[in-house]
């Protein structure tokens, strides 16, 4: 497996960094992760840090060296990661839970799949063209696919997330056979609020990805100006085993099986992500739930 990666994370004009991202691989697998935690909520890092210290950990324990149900895995493993955020709340008593978007792409067998919740997104370009995108989670972009009317709201927001007291909705997407050259992006709102979907696919078309992922963010923080959003972006190139000549950044072929590599700090989850169980989510989510209306009785008296 051969391919090019580049990733970079700015704070823009953002008090604090929220976004996280992240890749591992095995010789045959990888998976290439970003997360961004949602303001107007607390820990909106730690959300999505949290998000993808336990993606990463189920997949370092599942790719031996490849995931043999990938759209299994992506669902089951983006639950998990909803689990852990509403475990993390539940424990530390707090009245409102920590929140992210989630965007998930598996790499393998010469085929992409990929999950997400929010609206971080996912690019697929092909030969300078767009080949597909993500459709955000929100009211304004479900409106245009022509999906949900709804009228008289603020059709910008999400409606749906990880860590929320509310199952996640999420799409898999896949699987999508790459070619030679193809490129995948995945980004937070950051950067395709800032630019158009065109000016995404031209810099990703006609630059190596260690150029034109630098060359995105700053122009989509010098767009956003002083209140620029976080910019986050991860990007890969794909080679085909058959191409015999490489200028891949990475090349797994002599990476031996149950050895994996990861830009993921591991960190310590407080709780382990072998030990999930639904009724004891369904209870800390009554928990905190209980404790938003004992909080809005007492303000109100």
């Amino acid at each position: 497996m051969k391919f090019s990666v580049f990733q970079v994370s700015r704070k823009g004009g953002r008090e604090k960094n929220e976004d996280r991202m992240g890749y591992c691989y095995t010789r045959e697998s990888g998976i290439f992760l970003l997360a961004d935690g949602m303001g107007g909520h607390p820990e909106g890092e730690v959300a999505a840090q949290l998000a993808l210290q336990t993606i990463s950990a189920l997949y370092q324990k599942e790719a031996r060296p490849i995931v043999r149900d990938v759209t299994e895995f992506l669902s089951i493993t983006l639950m998990a990661a909803h689990h852990q955020i509403i475990r993390y709340a539940s424990e530390k008593g707090m009245l409102d839970t920590p929140r992210t978007t989630l965007v998930a792409c598996i790499v393998q067998g010469n085929h992409a799949t990929w999950v997400h919740c929010g609206d971080s997104r996912l690019y697929v370009v092909r030969n300078g063209e767009l080949l597909t995108r993500t459709r955000d989670h929100s009211y304004l972009e479900q409106q245009s696919a022509g999906v949900i009317r709804m009228d008289r709201i603020n059709r910008n927001i999400l409606f749906t997330c990880l860590g929320s007291p509310t199952k996640p909705v999420f799409d898999v997407t896949g699987p999508v056979q790459l070619q030679q050259g193809d490129r995948i992006l995945l980004c937070s709102d950051g950067l395709w609020g800032s630019l158009s979907d065109g000016d995404i696919v031209r810099h990703l078309s006609t630059k190596p990805v260690g150029q034109a992922v630098p060359d995105l963010v700053e122009d989509a923080l010098r767009n956003g100006g002083e209140h620029s959003d976080n910019v986050t972006v991860i990007a890969m190139e794909w080679e085909t085993p058959d191409v015999e000549e490489s200028h891949s950044g990475i090349s797994t072929d002599s990476i031996s099986d149950g050895v994996f590599a990861s830009t993921i700090q591991a960190g310590v989850l407080d709780t382990l992500v072998d030990d999930l169980d639904d009724a004891a989510i369904e209870r800390s989510i009554a928990e905190i739930n209980e404790a938003i209306k004992r909080s809005a009785a007492t303000k109100k008296s």
